[in-house]
């Protein structure tokens, strides 16, 4: 049997791992404590790791296999389930379950103490299978499936500590956030199966390209439109892009280890399943444009309001939505390798952000930027890790982020060159906004909870350090992939001046605002009145999200809470007052015609009589 033919497999080691947990998860066996659960998911994480790296090297130069099996089947409705083994779809189930291991083992040291933890590794696990299970499937029916177990996994997680209101809130919103985009991504998905007899990624490419397809959909413009729109819902919500972006800063309220995967991996699969269907958005330009669009809108406006965040945790989830933005204008111009690359390169360097983030939170006992300072000395590691998750994150030689960002410019340098302003502009933001977490959690005056703060225990340090050590591999790993090519024969001179720049531009301003009041001891200056009022006005607006939220509360929730108001009212005075009223009206005839029931043979003659003569009368009346 070839190793090809065990893929299918690699979901399950999820699936198995949180069967694996329940006993604790539920309470069903105390006595030994929850650390045997996550002991028993970390196995079952290990074992998906060797297989996906043994799958890997046996696909290593090959083309995409598909695989496909009928998963149900009654009369003549068949749905197959279809998998497509790649070098990327290995590499993908790698990144995942290297991720979801380093959460588990940062999960044993931030959650030690937590009951809940077996539960916890549970969900971890769920999460693990859908994720894995995307990266090979070949079919949109089933990735459809699978990003609907992603979000009931993000509602879990995020709502994990179920006792406070505030997690309970952020966690229906994360999921009812995804269920708009998810239902117009489901009439998608039940439209192009009427359109065309298999729903495979591989056989949607082929169908796209066809002669007929295309004069079709020239034909009826509109409807493609639509059905395009509707294709882009689902990612839309599931990588957290405008207008469905809000969910993912208040999904922070979930625990850290889960935060690494979904600020990485998981946002990643809506953009994931985008890029594979990428050959059928390309029949629908104004789909197309509107993914440009809504993707430079969310890269320049997530940057902006991710620096004047004061929760460390959210300023970092907003930078998440950015970089998501520059994948979807990359997929809306038809690169999807570029796109690729973008995931990979900032999906390592966030994760590492966020771990070092959260060994700060963990010994401050905070997430508020306004509470810490001067622990450079105190946590060496989390420093260096935390400068060089940034490094990678923004365009500076030799990490990831450079060459990702490098191949942007190469790619749009002589044809769309507003598209590189953008990405100079989110580079510089994004650098000015980590120097700013820089100077304010490590630099400064030691606050009272960063006295006493240790460097972080074991379970920490070692995810820690593993992952800053692959992010440095990142630009090895990207040319090996075939993700971008490393050439220093061919760089353009000029490109890379332009795009370390914007990136030295950004840490330089930071720096000098942040930085520079801490090493001279001063404040920054006053600021005339009229200055300051306008800047807090700026800071105001950008920190409360651009007013998105206000926004839709005066317009589409008023809209639908009025509409819903109105249909009340009509159910309950219109229709049921119609109801009612038959149901009283039969009844009061009902009550009074008994008492015409004498069981009298003259009486009814008489009453049948004297209706004829009515009658009699009537028609008299009428023909005369």
């Amino acid at each position: 049997m070839n190793l090809e033919t065990t893929a299918w497999l690699l979901p399950c080691y999820g699936l198995l791992g949180a069967g694996l947990t329940l006993p604790w998860s539920l309470r069903i066996v105390r006595r030994t404590g929850p650390r045997p659960a996550v002991y028993l998911n970390m196995l079952m994480t290990v074992l998906a790791l060797v297989h996906s790296c043994l799958l890997l090297k046996s696909v290593w130069g090959l083309p995409a296999q598909q695989f496909e099996f009928t998963w149900f089947q009654s009369l003549d409705l068949s749905i197959g389930c279809s998998l497509e083994i790649s070098t990327i779809s290995a590499g993908a189930s790698i990144l995942i379950a290297t991720m979801s291991l380093i959460s588990q083992v940062y999960g044993l040291g931030s959650l030690e103490t937590d009951w809940a933890i077996a539960r916890f590794c549970a969900l971890i696990g769920f999460f693990e299978a859908a994720i894995t299970g995307i990266a090979f499937s070949d079919s949109l029916f089933f990735s459809y499936a699978l990003l609907e177990m992603l979000t009931l996994s993000t509602y879990l997680l995020v709502g994990f500590w179920y006792a406070q209101p505030l997690v309970v809130t952020a966690a229906r919103d994360a999921f009812w956030t995804k269920r708009v985009g998810d239902l117009f991504l489901l009439m998608a998905v039940v439209t192009l199966s009427n359109l065309t007899d298999s729903l495979n990624f591989s056989d949607l490419n082929t169908w796209a390209n066809a002669p007929e397809t295309i004069a079709y959909f020239a034909e009826h413009q509109q409807f493609g439109t639509l059905l395009g729109l509707a294709l882009i819902a689902g990612p839309l919500g599931k990588c957290a892009q405008f207008p469905l972006h809000l969910w993912l800063d208040e999904a922070m309220e979930g625990p850290n280890p889960a935060s690494i995967l979904r600020n990485s991996v998981v946002v990643g699969a809506g953009a994931y399943v985008l890029i594979k269907f990428q050959p059928v958005l390309s029949l629908f330009p104004v789909a197309a444009q509107v993914t440009v669009f809504l993707g430079a809108i969310t890269a320049i406006g997530a940057s902006l309001v991710a620096i004047a965040q004061i929760d460390m945790k959210r300023a970092l989830s907003h930078s998440t939505s950015a970089y998501l933005g520059l994948v979807f204008i990359a997929v809306g111009m038809q690169q999807p390798d570029l796109a690729l690359g973008l995931l990979f390169s900032h999906g390592l360097s966030k994760s590492l952000l966020f771990l070092s983030a959260g060994a700060v939170m963990m010994t401050t006992i905070t997430q508020d930027l306004t509470e810490m300072g001067g622990i450079k000395t105190r946590m060496p590691a989390t420093l260096i890790a935390f400068i060089v998750g940034s490094l990678g994150l923004v365009a500076m030689v030799p990490f990831g982020g450079f060459w990702t960002l490098l191949r942007w410019e190469e790619t749009f340098w002589n044809s769309d060159t507003w598209l590189i302003a953008i990405a100079l502009l989110v580079n510089g933001i994004t650098a000015f906004g980590l120097m700013r977490l820089f100077a304010l959690v490590f630099l400064g005056a030691v606050q009272p909870k960063t006295r006493r703060a240790p460097e972080v225990a074991w379970q920490v340090a070692i995810p820690l350090v593993a992952l800053t050590i692959i992010t440095l591999l990142v630009p090895i790993l990207l040319p090996s992939w075939e993700f971008v090519d490393i050439d220093l024969d061919t760089v353009d001179i000029w490109g890379t001046a332009v795009l370390v720049a914007s990136g030295f531009l950004g840490f330089g301003l930071g720096a000098y605002i942040y930085v520079k009041p801490y090493e001279t001891g001063s404040s920054v200056p006053m600021l005339p009145v009229v200055t300051r009022q306008a800047w807090k006005a700026v800071q105001d607006l950008l920190a409360y999200d651009l007013y998105v939220q206000t926004i839709y509360k005066y317009t589409v929730v008023l809209i639908v809470g009025g509409g819903s108001k109105f249909l009340s009212w009509v159910d309950r005075y219109l229709v049921d007052g119609s109801v009612n009223f038959v149901g009283f009206a039969s009844i009061f005839s009902g009550e009074s015609l008994k008492y015409t029931v004498t069981g009298r043979l003259q009486q009814y003659v008489l009453t049948i009589m004297f209706g004829l003569i009515l009658i009699g009368f009537a028609a008299f009346y009428r023909w005369n």
